[in-house]
């Protein structure tokens, strides 16, 4: 009797979990978070959401927006608009996040390497303002012909190295794996990681974006992204000081007071790739947020100084 009352008791505790997890999902349509006309990219049989703005007769400027649990194209909502005044913006959801298609694979570095690469040969000589992590995929595209290169505070270790296997396959069990994920995109949660390391000052993060993190992270398979992010296989390879120096002129943007990807990081980086560094004061890891108008004026700089760049060294040939 005490042995059946064991097992009652864990598979109640078992099915309340799945239920409580199964309150969580948010099911409703994932709004996009940017002004302008929605696309889809179709890449290896999935849907990759973007949002396009200005006037395609002006040079392209792809915006890709950094890795993380919540990760999504509405990181340049600051900046956006304003951008598309002057270029053609384009920004992607990455697959497995925002309103791309987010099969259950076990995503990887390479995966996203390779999705940059093809995204940006989708247009000719794209300018490119890349996030984090991102920023070292595009930078990685060697046969791409960049209009010019903005990354802020750019890295390629974001996780655990080497990464860790159990962690991946563990935040991928479908009972507690997505009870933890859970647990790290509440909104409690969310908010700490906005205040601690992303924001100097978290009144930037609003209570409707923090709604749409919220959201964005609970839909249908948003946690098998996040997994490898978590565990360090979203972590690249690359030689980012190597594939940086390669471009003509490119601008690294750092926020003073960022901890997780300190300031002396950057000087190191920028030094060591011969870069321009433009250092945000009162910002973090989210200085296009936080400082927007500086932000756009920083962008326009790097671009035209890339243009001049590329042009003396064709007339150099």
């Amino acid at each position: 009797m005490k042995l059946r009352t064991l097992v009652g008791s864990a598979l109640l505790g078992v099915g309340s979990v799945a239920v409580l997890n199964s309150g969580l999902r948010y099911d409703g349509e994932l709004a996009a978070p940017l002004d302008g006309e929605d696309g889809t990219f179709r890449w290896r049989g999935m849907d990759v959401a973007y949002t396009e703005a200005g006037d395609p007769a002006d040079g392209d400027l792809v915006l890709l927006h950094g890795i993380n649990a919540a990760g999504s194209s509405g990181e340049w909502r600051a900046v956006f608009e304003d951008l598309a005044a002057d270029y053609h913006v384009v920004a992607p959801d990455f697959p497995g996040y925002g309103r791309s298609d987010r099969p259950p694979l076990r995503y990887s570095a390479a995966l996203y390497e390779d999705f940059v690469h093809d995204f940006l040969t989708a247009f000719d000589e794209p300018a490119v303002v890349a996030s984090s992590l991102s920023a070292a995929y595009a930078a990685g595209a060697d046969d791409v012909e960049f209009g010019g290169f903005v990354g802020v505070c750019p890295t390629t270790v974001a996780g655990p190295s080497p990464p860790k296997a159990w962690l991946r396959e563990l935040l991928r069990s479908p009972l507690v794996g997505e009870t933890l994920f859970n647990a790290i995109a509440s909104k409690p949660s969310i908010r700490y990681f906005n205040a601690d390391h992303g924001y100097d000052d978290p009144s930037n993060a609003t209570a409707e974006w923090l709604d749409y993190e919220w959201r964005t992270t609970h839909v249908e398979n948003a946690r098998f992204a996040p997994a490898s992010f978590v565990a360090g296989y979203l972590n690249s390879d690359l030689d980012l000081a190597a594939a940086l120096a390669a471009l003509d002129a490119p601008t690294i943007v750092w926020g003073r007071e960022a901890d997780v990807s300190p300031l002396a990081d950057g000087r190191d980086l920028a030094e060591a790739a011969d870069a321009r560094l433009v250092v945000f004061d009162r910002a973090r890891l989210l200085p296009h947020v936080e400082h927007p108008d500086r932000f756009v004026e920083t962008v326009h700089e790097s671009l035209a100084a890339a243009a001049t760049a590329r042009q003396e060294s064709r007339n150099t040939l």
